[in-house]
């Protein structure tokens, strides 16, 4: 049995493709940069945790990016919405012997390694961890088997995703752990200070 395993879910960058809610107030060009920063920033925090890692294209698979192939397995995006996408990550990583799964997108500069560490500990002792966003979804979710009712009946990149997602939980009786609420960038108005 494998221990810990962090999945990155990564869109590839291509203009005009990336942050559409961002780029209609920006621009598709920074809103371009401001992707390839925040995905430059979730490749430091990631890299230091000790549990694997898997990069999820949204596209194809690039091994000639900044994502280094010797720290980061790569695999493809398949589904066809986010909630199928993540179904099938966490059900490839529980068929490969992992116990502890966590998914993230590249969307929050607030987030650190030792929070990350936290999701992982918090999978010894509950069955899920989810980390609430400020605009009503969530950063982080993990789990130590597949629990597919996470995953359907979302309206997605809407504010009720993180609420849904809980009262899935309290139903089916699952223990979780929460997180700290973070800030994921989507609009110009999410934008820290050193992104603006």
């Amino acid at each position: 049995m494998k221990a810990d395993l962090l999945i990155i879910f990564y869109r590839n960058p291509e203009l005009g493709k990336v942050k559409s809610r961002l780029a209609a107030t920006v621009g598709e060009e920074r809103a371009l940069a401001i992707y390839l920063k925040l995905a430059s920033f979730t490749r430091s925090v990631t890299s230091v945790v000790n549990c694997d890692r898997v990069v999820y294209y949204s596209e194809f698979i690039d091994r000639e990016d900044n994502w280094p192939n010797d720290g980061y397995f790569k695999h493809l995006q398949k589904g066809d919405d986010l909630g199928s996408k993540m179904k099938h990550a966490f059900e490839t990583a529980f068929s490969q012997g992992y116990k502890h799964v966590c998914i993230i997108g590249t969307d929050c500069l607030e987030l650190t390694s030792d929070i990350l560490k936290e999701s992982f500990e918090i999978l010894k002792k509950k069955d899920v961890v989810v980390g609430p966003a400020f605009d009503g979804g969530y950063y982080l979710l993990g789990m130590n088997r597949l629990i597919t009712a996470v995953f359907t009946n979302k309206t997605w990149s809407t504010n009720s995703v993180y609420s849904d997602t809980i009262d899935d939980l309290k139903r089916n009786r699952f223990s979780y752990g929460i997180l700290p609420t973070l800030n994921d960038v989507d609009n110009e108005s999410d934008l820290p200070q050193q992104l603006r």
